[in-house]
């Protein structure tokens, strides 16, 4: 009875702290959202510079994370040759900065309840770049799903109030370079044997993002701000910001860490819902009931892909015990008919 009770206690402890872990995630993921859309938007701090708050972020990721793998060595660092930095790391560094700058400016023009609507394109993004760089086998079946996705989030799109086509525009194009990133490091770093966790992951692309960001900081957003004389560098708002971005890295390492990549895409489905309820309730978006009946389809779709996923990695789980099962079986076999065998050289000598 005590050792069941303990059996219990332990697993009781583990379901506990996923939760935590994906409530903690959720709670940094919706700060970050808000967060960036409160200074970037005209109507509250009004620095529509997204750019130069990505550089910001970037800057301070970089740097802690510098101070944790070379300074207070917490984290162990990846080795890595030159050729494969440049080769590899340079080309999702240019990605992530793209979608970054694009994800940003997205927020200058459209609501915060619409962004996560467009945001449910994602696996059809990365499913779609999948089968074109020929990571992912092309189903009939899973083409469907991501069609009744797209077909909810064009329903979404049409009952939009703040409509905007150059804020869709930027977010499809964030959408779209994001999932060619994703694709490209299970090519380029994945297959090679090469993991990155979060913070490994910024100390090696975030320096790489900040070059790459650099150039169309020089022409698009530095002759406004040098000519904005009056502006000053506030360190409490644009502090609390980056550390919640810096955090947020770190809570994405706990959380597919100790749970897995699909919990936090079943929490990432959960934290949508929560931001267009505050969106809609706090910072007095407007949200249709199209947009919602749009989003509902779209939601259905993404909730089917993730189930679809997970069986499958339970069944390729399932696969691999039972070949190892027919391994150790096989091993087994092989010792008792060499026992046997010596045995029988026994007896006749």
């Amino acid at each position: 009875m005590g050792k069941g009770g303990s059996l219990s206690d332990s697993v009781l402890k583990k379901i506990l702290l996923s939760y935590t872990y994906v409530a903690i995630w959720i709670f940094l993921s919706f700060t970050v959202i808000v967060y960036n859309k409160y200074i970037l938007d005209k109507k509250m701090y009004n620095w529509p510079f997204p750019i130069s708050l990505t550089m910001i972020h970037m800057s301070f990721c970089a740097t802690l994370a510098f101070l944790l793998i070379k300074v207070f060595k917490v984290v162990e660092p990846v080795t890595m040759s030159r050729d494969l930095y440049l080769s590899s790391v340079v080309p999702i560094g240019a990605l992530y900065s793209l979608s970054l700058w694009l994800s940003n400016s997205a927020y200058i023009y459209l609501s915060v309840s619409f962004i996560q609507m467009l945001k449910a394109l994602m696996p059809v993004a990365v499913y779609s770049i999948g089968v074109l760089f020929k990571r992912e086998g092309f189903k009939t079946d899973t083409m469907v799903n991501m069609l009744s996705i797209s077909f909810g989030v064009a329903i979404a799109a049409y009952g939009e109030a703040r409509f905007d086509t150059w804020g869709v525009v930027l977010q499809l194009g964030a959408v779209a370079f994001e999932a060619t990133r994703l694709v490209l490091i299970q090519i380029l770093l994945t297959s090679k044997g090469i993991t990155l966790n979060p913070i490994t992951s910024l100390y090696y692309v975030a320096p790489c993002c900040l070059v790459f960001l650099f150039l169309p900081w020089i022409f698009v957003e530095y002759p406004v701000l040098k000519e904005t004389s009056s502006f000053h560098f506030d360190f409490v708002i644009f502090g609390t910001n980056s550390l919640c971005a810096f955090a947020l890295n770190l809570a994405v390492f706990l959380l597919v860490g100790k749970t897995s990549a699909l919990t936090m895409n079943v929490a990432g489905v959960v934290k949508d819902w929560l931001l267009i309820a505050f969106s809609w309730s706090v910072i007095k978006d407007t949200v249709t009931p199209v947009n919602l009946f749009g989003y509902g389809l779209a939601f259905l779709g993404v909730a089917y892909y993730n189930h679809a996923k997970l069986q499958a990695l339970k069944a390729k789980e399932a696969q691999k015990k039972a070949q190892q099962a027919d391994e150790e079986a096989g091993r087994l076999l092989e010792e008792r008919e060499g026992e046997g065998t010596g045995k029988r050289s026994e007896s006749q000598n």
